[in-house]
């Protein structure tokens, strides 16, 4: 039984309820997903050879803290970095670290920014020098997935009409989606319900009203859809060791269709970037 509840007097934390916000949420969600973007705007010019994630990392922390945020993950269930790099068969959860990016790499930044008690989460995938056209045709298979589930947001639709969209395509190209992550609802809360499946069939699932809130994250991989996570908790890969591409947007559902507030205002929606 799915309980829906009104925003504004729900309580602080994950009840299972599905949260319906309203126009001040909406507001909360534009500034703070369009500072989320504003900062993945930004890494454009540092994502290159020989960059470290670190300093990457560094970044996102210090445009959150100059523009008033917090980043989300920072300290986040004993997670100590402001945002996660997953290089080529990452999935998600990457740490960043002192490696320098190498020449033909594939990584996905993903930024949470809390502004005023509000979460803009996205994340984008950035081409390193020279990258083969596997890789690139990955990413852009993942990037129009992402739209794809996006464009199947509408009040009345299904949390399964979001994840067919982008399974059906997925798979047609020959790639697979990753099933043991998903999409969240989010808001005031950086992680709430319900949860948002890449995959799944016409008409199933949680149905979507106005004023929800939640990300659409697909994981893409060249081969398999099987996933580990690493020894330090986190780090998630490819069993196969193929590579793994991501794109996320932070929407809401509206009363004719679906906004999506980490939308690039720079016009950077998927790489190249025209730099």
């Amino acid at each position: 039984m799915v309980t829906y509840i009104d925003a504004a007097t729900a309580p602080p934390r994950n009840t299972g309820a599905i949260r319906l916000y309203g126009p001040d949420g909406f507001e909360g969600m534009r500034r703070a997903g369009q500072l989320a973007a504003r900062c993945l705007d930004e890494l454009t010019h540092l994502v290159r050879v020989g960059t470290t994630t670190l300093e990457i990392d560094d970044f996102v922390y210090r445009f959150g803290l100059d523009n008033g945020a917090i980043p989300a993950t920072l300290n986040y269930r004993g997670y100590t970095k402001s945002c996660c790099t997953s290089i080529n068969h990452v999935v998600c959860h990457g740490i960043p670290n002192d490696k320098p990016l190498r020449d033909g790499d594939i990584v996905n930044i993903d930024v949470t920014l809390i502004l005023d008690g509000w979460h803009g989460d996205s994340s984008r995938m950035y081409l390193v020098g020279n990258v083969k056209r596997a890789a690139e045709r990955l990413v852009e298979v993942t990037w129009e997935a992402l739209m794809r589930g996006c464009a199947a947001v509408k009040p009345g639709a299904s949390t399964g009409d979001i994840g067919a969209a982008i399974q059906d395509f997925v798979e047609a190209e020959r790639c697979s989606v990753v099933r043991d992550f998903c999409g969240h609802g989010v808001g005031l809360l950086f992680h709430d319900s319900p949860n948002i499946l890449h995959y799944g069939r016409p008409g199933e699932g949680v149905t979507l009203k106005p004023g929800m809130i939640f990300t659409i994250e697909p994981m893409v991989n060249l081969g398999r859809p099987h996933v580990k996570v690493l020894g330090d908790g986190w780090t998630a890969v490819t069993r196969d060791r193929s590579l793994s591409a991501q794109f996320e947007h932070t929407v809401g559902v509206t009363q004719t269709g679906c906004e999506i507030f980490t939308l690039s205002p720079a016009g950077l929606h998927k790489p190249p970037y025209g730099i």
